[in-house]
């Protein structure tokens, strides 16, 4: 689901319901311009389950959407004010989408350059091979050593390894998940999300223990998912203060522990200012690698090239040292 359709949405529907329009003609008038994708069969069956009589939140349960989104929407129908939730869920999509999109990018350069590297490895080095393989049938009338085949085939090999080994990390959901908490950018954005969600939840009305659990179960499958988890427990246990409960790992930092703890018995806006300080820094440090991706790109190309050229240079002084003697 593209988060920034799904912002859009929420922002079309929430002017739809203030003007009094019923949650089921909006939904049905929305689906009429929504894209044929995951996001527009989702919300047609929703219409179809509240239109047949389903309640609101079960007919929720039943979709595919995400868990903030479907707590958050019930915490606004609850309260009466469904359209200031999906104006809110707006803006949270909106930057998380607008953040992971700057992420994305930033990865495009390296991915370039080993799909550029591997192409011209396995260019140069057959075009290479062959030239080798005649001066040593032609001139010397032998054939070809096996360790010289092996070796120029070495650092297409080395490539190609790291070029599937990117794809494979792409690719698989749960490599993303994890790698999310563990590279410099990408665990800021993480650690903003989640504080943004955190506060979120308790702005409007929530509990710490649910809000933990809802987040712990966003992040299954990752490192912040084990220390959210020992937070839940602790609490469980009667600690309630928040700097008791909570322990730094490799996940949480201890600034963003402290930026909470200071906000007091107003954790929530101790969440909200740890969103605020971590999307800056996950910004910033997007900036820094996207100045510094494009000469990194030329500099680890230039190397691959060396790399090649290496291996084929030695084999031609051996050719010239056996034709000397």
């Amino acid at each position: 689901m593209k988060y920034d359709e799904f912002a859009f949405f929420n922002q079309q529907l929430a002017a739809m319901l203030r003007e009094g329009i019923p949650l089921e003609g909006a939904l049905a008038q929305l689906c009429v311009n929504l894209r044929d994708g995951e996001l527009r069969r989702e919300v047609e069956s929703l219409q179809a389950d509240l239109q047949s009589g389903t309640p609101i939140k079960q007919a929720l349960a039943l979709r595919k959407l995400p868990d903030l989104y479907v707590e958050m929407v019930k915490v606004g129908v609850d309260g009466n004010d469904l359209p200031g939730m999906l104006l809110m869920l707006a803006d949270y999509y909106q930057r998380v989408d607008s953040t992971w999109t700057r992420l994305k990018g930033l990865m495009v350069y390296p991915f370039i350059v080993l799909v550029t590297s591997f192409g011209l490895s396995c260019f140069f080095t057959y075009f290479a091979y062959h030239l080798i393989d005649s001066g040593f049938s032609g001139m010397m009338g032998v054939p070809t050593p096996p360790r010289i085949f092996i070796g120029m085939w070495i650092p297409p090999m080395v490539i190609g390894t790291l070029l599937l080994a990117a794809i494979i990390m792409i690719s698989v959901p749960m490599w993303r998940r994890k790698l999310r908490w563990r590279l410099p950018g990408f665990k800021e954005a993480k650690l903003a999300q989640v504080a943004t969600a955190m506060g979120l939840m308790l702005k409007n009305g929530g509990n710490l223990g649910d809000a933990l659990g809802l987040v712990e179960q966003m992040e299954r499958n990752t490192i912040a998912s084990g220390e959210l988890a020992r937070w839940h427990a602790q609490l469980a246990n009667g600690r309630g203060q928040f700097s008791e409960m909570a322990a730094a790992g490799p996940a949480f930092p201890p600034l963003f522990l402290w930026m909470v703890s200071n906000a007091g018995e107003d954790l929530s806006a101790g969440f909200r200012r740890a969103a605020e300080i971590y999307h800056a820094r996950a910004l910033h440090r997007i900036d820094l690698f996207l100045y510094a991706a494009l000469p990194t790109a030329i500099l680890g190309l230039g190397g691959m090239i060396c790399l090649q050229i290496f291996p084929v240079i030695r084999n031609f002084l051996v050719i010239l040292g056996a034709l000397s003697s």
